[in-house]
């Protein structure tokens, strides 16, 4: 039987996203899985949690390309990175909540990830479309909490799946929107 090793991921991550406590036999369950083979895929927890930052990076990367950042207006291309994120918005939610994994560790991938976000808002606080006095580092973290709260919502089904670009969007843009002053 051949195993579907990126299926086996997302099932570990929306796990592991809501019991950071789950044993490797739990993760196993969780992708229909026996123990042996999630061990013969991941040595163990440190193996899977690094095969899980990495196919995250490339959804993200993925995700940003798709997206055509530079293309358009912000705003729009904020609405497109949105909607590129949300087939991976479990795995994300996951990654993003356990930014304690990567401290005291410079990862090149999500610093490369965290610039092209905070380079589109830059962008759009350059065109006028957003606020200024909110940094680009902060509106990345907003954006990505808040893809990590729909996730998480949409996961306990307190939200319908269907409006996670709209609930997204309109929180994130009806914070970041420019006012113009009569």
């Amino acid at each position: 039987m051949t195993v579907d090793r990126d299926r086996v991921l997302r099932s570990a991550a929306a796990l592991l996203t809501r019991k950071a406590t789950a044993t490797m036999d739990e993760v196993a369950k969780a992708a229909g899985i026996g123990r042996a083979t999630l061990h013969r895929h991941f040595a163990g927890r440190d193996a899977l949690i690094k095969a899980l930052e990495e196919l995250g990076l490339r959804e993200l990367d993925a995700a940003l390309d798709a997206a055509r950042l530079d293309e358009d207006t912000a705003t729009e291309a904020l609405r497109r990175l949105i909607a590129e994120s949300e087939s991976a918005a479990g795995l994300f939610a996951f990654l993003i909540t356990e930014n304690q994994l990567f401290e005291d560790q410079q990862n090149e991938g999500w610093d490369r990830v965290d610039a092209r976000i905070a380079a589109l808002f830059r962008r759009g606080q350059e065109s006028g479309e957003f606020r200024i006095d909110l940094g680009p580092a902060w509106l990345t973290d907003a954006l990505y909490g808040l893809v990590t709260s729909a996730a998480w919502s949409i996961q306990d089904g307190r939200t319908a799946g269907n409006d996670y670009q709209h609930m997204i969007v309109e929180l994130l843009l009806g914070g970041v929107r420019r006012s113009v002053e009569k």
